[in-house]
């Protein structure tokens, strides 16, 4: 990778989160996102992705730098949205057993933002057999494993049989794959290392596995102008053991930064008529366009590194407190 290419890279991420600055108003949740009826997918899910993609930029990148200034900034806005963790211990009140609240709540809680009222009812609920008989597909049983890790919540479950479980753990025929299966394999990936910071976390074959289709697969979706899943295909070719080929990253990143809007936008798709999307079509592709900026951007920083003299591999920065 050359220092432009590297530049480009810095370029993308910092445009990407400089349209979330300006855009944090439309992430606030409103009054409906305690309503009985509320629309989750509309009020915590983009809240909760807005604060899990700054966790994962601050995890990546040293404090001073831009990335990492815009990020913490963001964070504290959306802890703000939940009242410092309240509204969590009022959604366990109104849904003790959706597992939205924990998984969003975890995040934060990575962060080292943490409810002790909101984590004793968590634990409370997470001990009965309502909560462990929740019907969920692997992938998902995998985050909320990692969830209750991430506040605390400590109980037996064979992580390594839901992993195999899933599309990716079962090593399926490489021409099988498709939207969902490549949504469910980055997740799986997300899970594992805890969104990049522990690549050694991935099972020696699901790296080769990986390592061997990956680009094929995030070709064919940077042609088909799904950007939203080729930005999520990037982070998980920087979150497995070994780097990241530079030629694979040479050829992607390019045709994301012609896909960016001049505001920072991404849209999660290629629509082909020029025009900005609206914010529910463009935030989370916008997202993972910062997202993966700074986890490529830390495997290339870690191996420059490594080349000069070190020998260590990376396994994160750490969150700061």
């Amino acid at each position: 990778m050359t220092a432009t290419d590297v530049a480009r890279i810095q370029e993308v991420g910092a445009a990407a989160l400089a349209w979330l600055t300006a855009h944090r108003d439309e992430f606030a949740l409103g009054e409906g996102a305690l309503a009985a009826d509320g629309q989750v997918d509309a009020t915590w899910k983009p809240l909760g992705e807005l604060a899990q993609t700054c966790t994962s930029v601050l995890a990546a990148v040293p404090a001073g730098d831009p990335l990492h200034e815009a990020a913490a900034g963001l964070l504290r806005f959306a802890w703000r949205q939940t009242g410092q963790g309240e509204l969590f211990l009022r959604l366990q009140r109104l849904e003790p057993f959706a597992t939205y609240p924990l998984e969003i709540y975890s995040v934060f809680a990575s962060a080292g933002l943490r409810h002790p009222g909101y984590e004793t009812a968590a634990a409370t609920t997470a001990r009965t057999r309502g909560w462990r008989l929740t019907e969920q597909d692997p992938t998902r049983r995998l985050g909320v494993l990692k969830a209750e890790r991430r506040a605390g919540i400590h109980r037996a479950e064979d992580a390594e049989r839901i992993l195999r479980d899933t599309w990716l753990g079962g090593l399926p025929e490489p021409w099988t794959f498709e939207r969902s299966a490549g949504y469910a394999l980055t997740h799986v990936v997300f899970h594992l290392t805890d969104w990049g910071r522990a690549p050694d976390a991935v099972p020696a074959d699901l790296s080769a596995y990986l390592a061997h289709w990956l680009p094929a697969w995030l070709d064919t979706c940077l042609d088909a102008g799904m950007w939203d899943l080729s930005c999520e295909l990037l982070v998980v070719a920087a979150s497995l053991p070994d780097p990241p080929d530079p030629g694979v990253l040479r050829d992607a990143w390019p045709r994301i930064a012609d896909a960016q809007c001049a505001s920072g936008a991404l849209p999660q798709q290629e629509y082909g008529d020029g025009r900005e999307p609206d914010f529910p079509h463009c935030y989370h592709s916008t997202l993972m366009a910062a997202f993966a900026a700074a986890r490529c951007l830390t495997r290339l920083t870690a191996e420059v590194a490594a080349g000069a003299g070190g020998h260590h591999r990376y396994r994160g920065q750490g969150v700061p407190g």
